[in-house]
């Protein structure tokens, strides 16, 4: 009965290998709707998965460089509003400390006034610094909602042709260690985007 059992098991086993082979042996994979014969019943298609490099679409988008150079210029000029009003506020107070020093004012009164003056413009300079800073935060934010939403609807768009699983981003090599370039459609996408935003 041992032996009955034995080799019952040993004829399903082979019978298993047999089907295995002839099924995955005749079978195509396929990409892009276009069969690939397979060799030894290894498939040599390319898996549905892609990449962009972040890094390298943002240096090349054409819309995020400009978006770059605006939120820059907005900063630079955001800066020299910041820097104008503190150097007044500075000369003011050094002004203030010479008077001071020099018994230059009227009354004790006149001096005080003086300084609460200029310690309410120094709270408002401190406010001014907040506000542009806060400003310019908002803007960026805005930026890059403005950017993930036009490369996330061109995504979808592009991917009704290619048809990929998955599409992952990589930043400095963050989240893809390595991968074949052929899964790199960085350039393609990034010539898309630009082709389009020329349209525009």
């Amino acid at each position: 009965m041992k032996n009955v059992l034995l080799f019952t098991n040993a004829v399903l086993a082979v019978a298993v290998v047999i089907l295995f082979v002839l099924v995955l042996g005749n079978r195509t994979c396929q990409q892009s709707g276009e069969p690939v014969a397979m060799n030894d019943s290894l498939c040599t298609a390319r898996l549905p998965i892609a990449y962009i490099n972040v890094d390298s679409l943002l240096l090349n988008y054409q819309f995020a460089k400009d978006a770059n150079e605006v939120l820059i210029k907005q900063e630079e000029d955001s800066r020299l509003t910041f820097n104008t009003k503190a150097r007044q506020l500075q000369e003011e107070v050094a002004d203030f400390q010479k008077k001071l020093e020099n018994n230059a004012f009227l009354s004790r009164e006149r001096a005080e006034r003086e300084q609460t003056r200029l310690m309410q413009k120094q709270q408002e300079l401190q406010e001014l610094e907040a506000k542009l800073s806060q400003e310019l935060f908002a803007k960026q934010q805005k930026v890059n909602e403005q950017l993930r939403d036009t490369i996330t609807n061109f995504l979808n768009e592009y991917n009704k042709v290619k048809k990929f699983e998955v599409i992952l981003s990589n930043t400095a090599n963050d989240n893809v260690l390595h991968a074949d370039k052929k899964y790199d459609i960085t350039a393609e996408v990034v010539a898309e985007l630009n082709r389009r935003c020329m349209k525009k």
